[in-house]
């Protein structure tokens, strides 16, 4: 039996844990000890936190793994190609992981290899920021966190400097970005690439709460038609910009804004699956192409599955208040509407303050756009 290693116990890796298993493969999970799912579900669980990657490889080297990956986590990615890079395995390069988790790194990448990306500048140090220097609306982020994690939109510059202490705050390395404000919709390209070649499974259209933290309320595919020049264009950004940035292997998650002139703009490229259950869940459901396993494929070094297997519409929306499960009810009496799974549908007792703190969430299918489209609009 072939051995996998997935970083990570919670929720998130759940998917994989189970679908590793599936596939008559030993799983072997690591994460810091904290009662999450994927500790009962692995074969072998080792209470090693995420970050110690020196310790999981010595671990992995003991265990003699086939193939080690995560999804849906910058952070693990960082262990994950660091162990498959020492151990000979299918994975990206350190260098790559490292481009792909600093959006400092990226967004030099992106200007070097002349990608459509917004403008930015990293902040060290708060006493150097001086308002006056910016023109507004800017966005204010950690160098090195996803998940809407301390980001803010700035339309005062009175208010720049606690937005970047936030940001800051936020950061894993302290360091926050100052970047120019993209007009437009937001949207985000699923790929699966082996041995360097890519192929774009879905693009799906982002909703979110706006300013001034933008959290994410819902997803939706497919966001164009496969026909269109729309799907011709931002295939050919993504794999440009994937190239570039040396990610050759795996899951990517491509965000970006498209405004009402038809300009495409980068935002970033997570050199992983997308999370909020955009790859675990609605590309399959919307494609079938089978993503999670597609990730565990390449991991073992074999070739994925990627063909497109059907075309319907699939989405996600997150509870976060009375209205969220008044529209749940009012889709259960749609008959347009495919009810796919519904997970702690409550309104939360909590402030959401980034996507870590959401609880609940309900997923859709139909056969045309339109029909998912009036209960996330």
């Amino acid at each position: 039996m072939k051995k996998i290693a997935i970083i990570g116990a919670s929720y998130l890796q759940l998917p994989l844990i189970n679908k590793a298993k599936d596939m008559n493969l030993e799983t072997h999970v690591f994460a810091w000890a904290a009662n999450d799912v994927g500790e009962t579900a692995a074969d072998h669980f080792y209470p090693i936190s995420i970050i110690e990657k020196d310790l999981i490889l010595e671990k992995c080297r003991e265990i003699k793994i086939d193939g080690i990956c995560s999804i849906a986590s910058d952070l693990a990615m960082t262990t994950v190609n660091y162990v498959a890079e020492k151990m000979g395995l299918p994975g990206n390069s350190i260098e790559a992981t490292l481009v792909s988790t600093n959006k400092h790194l990226m967004r030099k990448r992106f200007a070097d290899n002349g990608d459509p990306s917004v403008k930015s500048i990293q902040i060290i140090d708060l006493k150097d920021v001086n308002p006056d220097d910016f023109s507004y609306p800017v966005i204010v982020k950690p160098e090195d966190r996803s998940g809407s994690r301390g980001i803010s939109k700035i339309t005062d510059k009175t208010e720049l400097k606690d937005a970047v202490k936030l940001a800051q705050e936020a950061s894993f390395n302290g360091h926050a970005l100052i970047e120019e404000f993209a007009e437009g919709e937001e949207f985000s390209a699923e790929t699966i690439s082996f041995n360097g070649k890519h192929k774009l499974l879905a693009i799906t259209k982002k909703y979110t709460t706006g300013a001034p933290h933008f959290i994410e309320t819902g997803h939706m595919e497919p966001a164009f038609p496969r026909d269109s020049k729309m799907f011709s264009r931002i295939e050919e950004m993504v794999y440009h910009a994937l190239d570039g940035l040396g990610l050759q292997n795996g899951a990517s998650h491509t965000e970006y804004k498209i405004d009402s002139k038809g300009q495409i703009r980068l935002i970033e490229i997570g050199g992983r699956m997308g999370g909020d259950c955009i790859g675990s869940s609605l590309v399959h459901l919307s494609t079938g192409v089978d993503f999670v396993k597609a990730i565990i494929e390449v991991a073992l070094g074999n070739e994925p599955d990627s063909q497109i297997k059907k075309d319907i519409c699939a989405a996600i929306r997150y509870v976060f208040a009375p209205e969220d499960i008044k529209i749940l009810e009012q889709m259960k009496n749609d008959p347009a509407i495919t009810i796919e799974e519904e997970n702690n549908v409550t309104i939360p007792d909590h402030t959401v303050t980034d996507s870590s703190a959401r609880s609940g969430y309900y997923i859709f299918t139909a056969e045309k756009i339109d029909d998912l489209r009036k209960y996330l609009d």
